[in-house]
């Protein structure tokens, strides 16, 4: 919040003005509210911060698209009590000694990420009404001389498709062995860079799933499948989840490749073994995407481009001045 400076009494040259942080602590001193906003705002660190600028943009979206959006109104006030919730949180675990607030404090950050995807379901016609997924068809189609996805529905078999299944599903892991590591060793400037970076990695493509609504092989190329990826325990598994938590549309780019190409790149800046460790399942997850049916090739190409983007971003962010990691 930002306060008048106090202006120098008439009359009185010889006598100092109040200073600029004299004048703002006894403001804040007198008025308890301004002291608990100020409070909150020196508790949020760069998450907090890009995940508010997330909600403005999509805040935005929504009045100015509202009539393209059903229950517009619902979104507004959810994520207007989701920045509610995050600020209280912030602010009450930077005041409060009790572990189970502060490690809630730490982890929030993972089902926030799940939620604002699967929330998209809703949203990705808010802009435009249609699908433009005949331009990645092209350049897939320009890159390789097939439709990739197709082509690749010849190598299928039971045990591939339930080792392309289980690759697929190693994205979850990449979320959370890397900041359980540097939580778990109190290197919370790293754990915070990690959790930054994959949210501004993670809200680039929901934005640009808005702007460039993709709704993915499965959907666009079904009618040139010739079978399905019928499999094994795995296969079961990843037909569970997407049974009740697939979402139509947000498919470029990939938040699979995207988020675990910010878990590789800082993998390699703070556990280089774990960067080999995990370098094989990183590429057999990027080609699970197509082989799955779940991505163009441009998806994936556009998914390790946000992410090395979204970890130099997420990196910087957490060097200036005021992003000190929460304790």
């Amino acid at each position: 919040m930002k306060f008048p400076r106090p202006a120098t009494p008439a009359g009185l040259p010889g006598e100092e003005a109040l200073s600029w942080n004299a004048a703002a602590i006894l403001y804040a001193e007198s008025h308890p509210v301004s002291r608990l906003l100020d409070e909150i705002r020196r508790a949020c660190g760069a998450f907090e911060w890009v995940t508010f600028a997330y909600l403005a943009w999509f805040g935005a979206i929504l009045i100015v698209f509202h009539r393209n959006i059903p229950h517009a109104g619902g979104y507004f006030a959810l994520h207007a009590a989701i920045g509610a919730g995050i600020a209280a949180l912030a602010g009450s675990a930077a005041r409060s000694r009790n572990p189970a607030l502060r490690f809630v404090r730490h982890w929030y950050p993972l089902p926030l990420y799940i939620f604002f995807f699967e929330e998209l379901e809703g949203l990705v016609h808010a802009v435009f009404p249609g699908w433009f997924d005949s331009w990645l068809i092209r350049f897939d189609y320009n890159l390789t001389g097939v439709h990739p996805s197709v082509w690749l529905a010849q190598f299928a078999s039971p045990a591939l498709n339930d080792f392309m299944q289980f690759a697929y599903m190693t994205y979850f892991l990449y979320l959370v062995i890397l900041p359980a590591m540097l939580y778990a060793q109190r290197e919370r400037r790293a754990f915070w860079t990690v959790m930054a970076s994959t949210a501004v990695a993670n809200y680039s493509i929901y934005v640009i799933a808005v702007l460039f609504p993709i709704e993915s092989p499965y959907y666009s190329l079904a009618a040139l499948e010739t079978q399905k990826l019928a499999g094994g325990y795995c296969t079961a598994v990843i037909n569970l989840i997407e049974r009740f938590g697939r979402v139509h549309g947000a498919a470029f780019p990939s938040a699979h490749v995207a988020g675990s190409m910010v878990a590789m790149l800082a993998s390699w800046r703070y556990r280089r073994w774990l960067f080999w460790v995990c370098l094989p399942f990183f590429a057999c997850m990027c080609v699970a995407t197509v082989y799955g049916r779940y991505h163009y090739v441009a998806d994936v190409l556009a998914g390790l481009a946000v992410g090395a983007l979204g970890f130099a971003a997420g990196s910087f962010l957490m060097q200036r001045t005021g992003a000190q990691p929460p304790p």
